[in-house]
């Protein structure tokens, strides 16, 4: 299961990419994140991450690491929590003084159940795709 989202922010691509990049500020631009601490890295290819989120009334724990970062042109994080994986990817367009941002993020779940879970959470997942971009604006301006 994927979403995806394009959108502009009113800010140059370089500060959008750092920001959106540092996987900790998803405290301030993911609704459903608790708690991002860097566990290992320097915020680069490679660095991991320890991602608490809230979702559906459950609090999940995922593990992410950074495994494409060009900046200001593109980040991918990949997170696990057993069989499941969680892949942001984020690429940046300069506009002007703005930035396109195009999000997806796609969901990879065991095959027991993959097909289920789509049908379940795709409107969960399609609204919390529509706020995460709200608040990366709002905390972006």
């Amino acid at each position: 299961m994927d979403v995806e989202r394009s959108f502009v922010v009113d800010r140059p691509v370089e500060e959008v990419f750092d920001f959106l990049a540092d996987f900790e500020n998803t405290e301030t631009w993911d609704p459903g994140t608790v708690e991002t601490t860097r566990i290992s890295g320097d915020g680069g290819l490679g660095t991991r991450y320890r991602n608490v989120s809230r979702f559906m009334g459950r609090t999940v724990q995922l593990e992410y690491e950074t495994i494409a970062h060009d900046r200001p042109t593109h980040f991918v994080c990949r997170g696990v929590n057993g069989a499941t994986v969680a892949t942001d990817h984020l690429s940046f367009t300069r506009d002007g003084d703005r930035t396109l941002v195009h999000y997806r993020a796609v969901f990879d779940f065991p095959r027991s159940w993959g097909w289920i879970a789509g049908l379940v959470l795709r409107r969960p997942v399609e609204k919390l795709a529509d706020e995460t971009i709200t608040q990366i604006q709002r905390s972006l301006t």
